[in-house]
């Protein structure tokens, strides 16, 4: 594949954004993120990615090389080009020119990155810098490639970028449904899950609410069973994907900064001795 003429002073990140850029991010506001697609979609067509890069034979090639191992190949000259499109969130992966008219790769990683839009990116450029190639990587590049550069080496890197956002949208998914189901417990349910995936035994737990340990054990299977939990163990890992307070002082902070908004919910537990506890 044929290296680019690379002209002088083409805008990188780190200047003044110029007005394509701006103009780019007023769009992106617009854009749906791909973090909405449900899954991932190889049960149901193609993976398609997406090409920018402003030399046209260099575009015709990667779409060539792309479709000639199954996957769907969109090829846009800009940024602003893509974004007319409106199917940004279709993309599994893109590829992306280095240097580009008007806006340049990093401009666009780094625009696409304030919109939370985490599609991966191959980036690709017609000289080896080393400084520009470890801002991209840094800022989550999977890959950078220096023309001329093999076919094999660019399918590699577009199947690990797209194993990458397979990875991404399952783990979205699977965020998505815990907070779900975390919206269905009552406050109490919450403080006991908070607690009790800390470590704590009940009987702690309920001296820490002011319950009856019977009236915690409700709480935890309540908690375990709207959240899908088949064990203790399952459900401090649904804590820790939610990014709930870890350790014991932090979610007992957590805790007892709402246990006075709790007059409201009330429940009553009668344990097999006959004790009667409430929240």
């Amino acid at each position: 594949m044929r290296s680019k003429l690379l002209s002088e002073g083409e805008n990188m990140t780190g200047m003044q954004a110029a007005p394509e850029v701006q103009d780019v991010r007023h769009q992106l506001a617009g854009v749906p993120k791909p973090g909405s697609i449900a899954a991932p979609r190889n049960g149901g067509g193609a993976e398609t990615v997406f090409v920018i890069e402003d030399d046209i034979s260099v575009r015709e090639a990667l779409c060539g090389l792309l479709q000639s191992v199954g996957l769907q190949a969109q090829a846009f000259a800009t940024p602003v080009d893509l974004l007319r499109d409106r199917r940004f969130a279709d993309a599994s992966c893109m590829v992306v020119d280095i240097r580009l008219p008007g806006m340049s790769g990093l401009d666009f990683q780094a625009t696409l990155a304030q919109a939370k839009i985490n599609t991966p990116l191959v980036f690709m450029s017609g000289h080896g810098d080393v400084p520009m190639t470890v801002r991209a990587m840094k800022a989550g590049a999977v890959d950078f490639l220096t023309k001329p550069f093999r076919d094999q080496d660019m399918l590699d890197a577009v199947a690990t970028a797209i194993e990458r956002n397979r990875a991404r949208l399952s783990a979205e998914k699977t965020t998505a449904e815990l907070r779900a189901h975390m919206a269905t417990l009552s406050r109490r349910e919450r403080q006991t899950m908070l607690l009790v995936t800390t470590g704590l035994m009940n009987k702690q737990v309920a001296g820490r609410l002011g319950l009856s340990e019977v009236t915690v054990k409700v709480y935890r299977g309540q908690a375990m069973r709207k959240m899908g939990a088949r064990s203790l163990a399952e459900l401090a890992r649904m804590a820790e994907i939610l990014g709930l307070p870890t350790g014991d002082r932090r979610a007992e902070s957590t805790v007892l900064a709402g246990a006075d908004r709790d007059s409201s919910e009330r429940i009553v537990v009668t344990g097999a001795s006959g004790h009667r506890g409430s929240p």
